[in-house]
């Protein structure tokens, strides 16, 4: 059942937004749904918070700060406003986060979420505190600003 739900999880994930930061992660990736919660109940690792809106929001009402995963070009089509963008397909993506304050608490996201949930396990495992925000429209929702 685990295989299937895998294969199952890369087939309604597989997508533009995604093939670059997901290459070679190991790790499945739950799909978001349209409400912001994981269509298989997955949690974002913080504490139970669902990533997606929920967490968006949560880290909304906790002024975390906001890393953009995303590539130049859609960060350059709108970004929620004051995020940094560092894009888990960058080559120094690992350096940029291994620079990050670890008594700072942060918020990613991405497109969709798919590339967020990645960068939030990478993040997580150097010892960040870390939601994953899901993708641009969660954040949106739950009342990020956008520039």
């Amino acid at each position: 059942m685990t295989v299937a739900l895998g294969i199952g999880l890369v087939a309604a994930c597989g997508s533009n937004d995604d093939s670059a930061g997901s290459a070679g992660s190991g790790g499945s990736v739950a799909e978001t749904t349209s409400a912001g919660s994981t269509s298989d109940g997955a949690t974002d690792g913080a504490g139970g918070i669902v990533a997606g809106l929920e967490s968006a929001a949560l880290a909304l009402e906790e002024e975390r700060t906001v890393i953009d995963v995303r590539t130049p070009e859609e960060f350059e089509s709108g970004a929620v406003a004051g995020a940094e963008r560092i894009g888990l397909a960058d080559a120094d993506f690992a350096e940029r986060i291994a620079e990050l304050d670890p008594a700072t608490g942060y918020v990613v996201y991405c497109r969709t979420g798919n590339r967020s949930a990645e960068a939030a396990t990478q993040m997580r495992a150097i010892g960040l505190d870390v939601l994953d925000g899901g993708g641009f429209d969660d954040m949106v929702d739950a009342g990020w600003p956008t520039s």
